[in-house]
């Protein structure tokens, strides 16, 4: 609760942001990366939320006999509220399909610029007048901000499996066909990139159950694609951390998954090897 009200789940809010985004990208090939997602302000239960996409770079792929030309779309996103306030703000990078016969476009914006830092007064701003003391009364047992060290390597005991991936898409706005239909996609759907970020979440919050909340993404890479059935492993490990005028603070995860196809056992004769799926780097707040 802040302020009396029941406050999201940070990841649904970037789902929803996100999937009102795709209406510049039904056609995407593939997600690549986020860079610089930032919360500037909670969003609470009954909120209404609109967003803006604003093409910021484009470059075309190398063309190859035999393959589809693409390229890369670097996209602004920004999310407001009923009341015109900024709640997110980063960018995305997809990959879109060219038409067979166009013609080279000539588009080649540096897409590896694109900034990935955080604002730290934006990240303090978001958890002004929040009492993180309460939240420390209320579970003990930590671990807390204080008892955080740099360095420290987490996993989870067990994995999750992917499943209603085309609900979820639905559920969030995103209308991207490679999420809904096998044949947009290439002959087998794709989950939804956000889906696998809030497995990744879910991991996060059984390593780290005293994690508050999620303040920003400093960049996102997804390294290949999830299928539904897949099941994903985690590895997380705590990079820096950034103390709060008011006691608790910021701290830097990274969060790595791997996706087990369904059906596949990881050493069995023949089975498929698991494979790097998501690069995740975060700051959640503590108390």
């Amino acid at each position: 609760m802040v302020g009396g009200s029941p406050v999201v789940h940070p990841q649904l809010v970037c789902d929803l942001a996100i999937g009102q985004s795709t209406q510049v990208t039904q056609r995407v090939v593939a997600n690549l990366f986020y860079r610089g997602l930032a919360f500037h302000r909670a969003v609470r239960v009954g909120d209404t939320l609109r967003t803006v996409t604003t093409v910021e770079g484009l470059r075309e792929n190398t063309r190859r006999a035999g393959r589809k030309p693409t390229g890369l779309a670097v996209l602004h996103m920004r999310t407001v509220d009923q009341d015109d306030r900024t709640v997110l703000d980063f960018r995305r990078c997809a990959m879109l399909p060219l038409r067979d016969d166009a013609p080279p476009t000539g588009h080649r914006d540096d897409v590896d610029a694109v900034p990935a830092e955080l604002d730290g007064p934006t990240m303090r701003t978001l958890t002004a007048g929040w009492d993180l003391g309460a939240f420390r009364d209320a579970t003990p047992r930590g671990p807390h901000f204080a008892q955080l060290e740099i360095g420290r390597r987490l996993t989870t005991s067990f994995g999750d499996v992917v499943t209603s991936a085309p609900e979820l898409a639905r559920l969030t706005l995103n209308v991207a066909g490679a999420h809904h239909d096998a044949a947009a996609a290439g002959g087998r759907r794709l989950v939804y990139g956000g889906h696998t970020i809030g497995i990744a979440a879910a991991q996060l919050s059984r390593a780290v159950p005293t994690l508050v909340t999620i303040a920003g993404w400093e960049r996102c890479d997804h390294l290949g694609p999830v299928h539904e059935g897949d099941t994903l492993h985690g590895e997380i490990e705590l990079t820096a951390l950034r103390p709060l005028p008011g006691g608790g603070g910021l701290a830097s995860f990274r969060v790595r998954l791997r996706a087990t196809p369904d059906g596949a056992r990881s050493g069995a004769a023949g089975a498929a090897t698991p494979a790097d799926v998501l690069d995740w780097h975060l700051v959640g707040v503590m108390a």
